[in-house]
């Protein structure tokens, strides 16, 4: 049981896991805020258009359960929340981009940053005569190649 849970909790704190909560999270609350604009903006303005009264009830097949009203409420619902969705992941995928542009690009300063000894190859300050690490001379000094 204790395997269980140390393997449970390494799980839980895996970034991946708490991002995605974080996301499950915002996104119910994301979706509140859509459903409320969706059913008291979006749909008293097609009720409005379509001529149907005070109620989306206009947009009702009568006599059956079909309900063209909230079958458009749901859709509209759905492509706001995918629209946002979409802007949202386009927005985090530049910024790891750009991150991984700065890392390598700092990778890259970092080995061009110090000479290293002709002997050992151990790294040596810019304009050193020998190595501290070997002793051995360099000629010339040690420069960035």
């Amino acid at each position: 049981m204790r395997k269980f849970m140390s393997e449970f909790r390494e799980f839980i704190a895996r970034g991946n896991v708490m991002d995605m909560a974080v996301g499950v999270i915002i996104g119910g609350a994301f979706t509140a805020i859509v459903t409320s604009l969706t059913d008291n903006i979006i749909n008293p303005l097609i009720t409005f258009l379509t001529g149907g009264g005070t109620d989306i009830s206009g947009l009702v097949v009568p006599g059956t359960a079909i309900d063209f009203g909230k079958f458009i409420s749901s859709v509209i619902n759905f492509l706001i929340v995918a629209l946002i969705v979409f802007c949202i992941v386009k927005a985090m995928n530049k910024f790891q981009e750009a991150e991984e542009r700065l890392l390598k690009k700092e990778k890259v300063e970092e080995e061009k940053a110090s000479p290293t000894c002709p002997h050992c190859l151990e790294e040596v300050k810019e304009g050193a005569t020998r190595c501290p690490h070997c002793g051995g001379e360099i000629p010339g000094g040690a420069h960035v190649a």
